[in-house]
């Protein structure tokens, strides 16, 4: 990659950085966006942690990142059992975690964090281990990577493997993938009788099997895997993996275009044994292929699996190469060209020799053609206070949010990540599940 084109990016991260410098400015950021400060999806964790990744970079002050994290911890926090990887407690212990270990402040409000996520999810897996003894159905945010008990064990296993409270969330998810009967009918056990929306819904009688990383199985997959690699495993956990990868096979589908995976699968496909898509969807992080490849060879090299290896990282190659999936995406981090261009960065850094690193400065030409002339980083399209009703405003052709998942703050990271030698980084993206 040349150092014309990383030099591009490194000055458009710095751009996004001054932009969101201060949470003062928010209301100046002209963004449509409602949005939540507990949030680390949506709101200011989650832009602390692009000031704390620069910050520990050397890029920028720490002040920054302690305006954020200040705003973030200014009202009540959450910390009850609807606190979750993306908002409250766990997001604010993520966001923590990360400053804490690159600047060595924070160690009392990360201890007394630490007591709310352990309460808290103890109160889930009890709930969990109950309803599976009852054979009843789990809602997604029971377990999924966004709202659920992936999403947490991510947060451990990054802020303390060696917990008793991960082990105990990995032989949950082990659990999770025992089959369970509905109607007569055998489901994998993480098959939930609501919408992908979580509520009850007539277009889907029956429920649905959510195949993606953000709400489905590949997000308890993906943490498995990690853990296998840096071999905490439970009992159960290796067979956990393979079941979960043997649904996954089921419903790839192989076309000129590469492996596809549909992004659930309703009680009616389930029977007839194929799904209803005439084609791949986009390649996302949260549902798509690339999040889906990264996952599969995750779990390929915590197995030893080499056929899924190369399996998963031809996927994400055709993915990249073709437009079929790539042609409705914004500039986002979580369905976007930004996360798109995180996995490909990511998943080339474990494969076997491929054409996937070569696509890498392509898809960062991409990003920046649609990022660099962005209203949010040029003038007010809108004004939106902090927690408050947003006026009217044109829509922005990329992307109109400031927050990790879907705005500047992860586009951010993504450009900051590549730019910066490895030992600079504070794991950011473990909350995305990939690393």
């Amino acid at each position: 990659m040349t150092d014309l084109r990383l030099d591009t990016a490194a000055a458009l991260a710095a751009r996004i950085a001054d932009r969101l410098a201060s949470p003062d400015d928010v209301g100046d950021l002209g963004t449509a966006e409602r949005w939540w400060p507990q949030s680390l999806g949506h709101g200011a964790a989650g832009i602390a942690l692009l000031h704390v990744e620069r910050a520990h970079a050397g890029l920028s002050p720490w002040q920054r990142a302690h305006d954020w994290l200040r705003f973030a911890t200014r009202q009540e926090i959450s910390a009850g059992e609807d606190s979750h990887l993306h908002h409250g407690a766990p997001a604010l212990g993520f966001a923590l975690h990360g400053a804490a270990h690159a600047s060595g402040r924070y160690a009392r409000a990360l201890e007394a964090l630490d007591r709310h996520i352990t309460r808290a999810t103890r109160r889930r897996l009890d709930d969990a281990h109950a309803r599976i003894d009852r054979g009843a159905l789990p809602a997604l945010a029971e377990f999924d990577a966004i709202r659920g008990l992936a999403g947490t064990g991510a947060h451990l296993l990054r802020r303390d493997p060696q917990t008793d409270l991960l082990r105990d969330i990995l032989e949950y998810l082990v659990r999770l993938t025992e089959p369970l009967k509905d109607d007569g009918e055998t489901l994998p056990g993480w098959w939930s009788d609501l919408a992908p929306t979580g509520r009850p819904a007539p277009e889907y009688p029956g429920g649905h099997g959510n195949n993606g990383v953000a709400h489905g199985i590949a997000g308890p997959l993906a943490l498995l895997s990690l853990a296998a690699r840096r071999h905490i495993v439970v009992d159960g956990h290796i067979e956990a993996i393979h079941c979960i990868c043997d649904w996954l096979d089921r419903w790839r589908q192989d076309s000129d275009t590469g492996p596809w995976w549909p992004y659930w699968i309703t009680r009616t496909q389930l029977r007839a044994g194929r799904p209803d898509l005439a084609g791949p969807p986009r390649a996302s992080w949260c549902y798509g292929a690339a999040g889906l490849a990264r996952a599969q060879q995750l779990a390929a090299l915590a197995t030893g699996h080499a056929t899924r290896r190369r399996m998963a990282e031809g996927a994400l190659l055709h993915a990249v190469t073709g437009p079929a999936q790539t042609a409705a995406l914004d500039a986002s981090l979580c369905h976007g060209q930004a996360g798109l261009l995180h996995l490909a960065h990511r998943v080339a850094a474990d494969a076997e020799p491929t054409d996937l690193a070569d696509r890498v400065p392509r898809l960062l030409d991409a990003l920046l053609a649609s990022t660099a002339d962005n209203d949010l980083l040029q003038t007010a399209a809108a004004v939106s206070k902090p927690g408050g009703e947003p006026t009217a405003g044109p829509r922005v052709r990329t992307v109109n949010r400031l927050g990790l998942l879907e705005g500047l703050a992860g586009i951010g990271l993504v450009l900051h990540s590549l730019t910066s030698p490895p030992d600079s980084t504070t794991g950011w993206d473990a909350c995305l599940l990939i690393t």
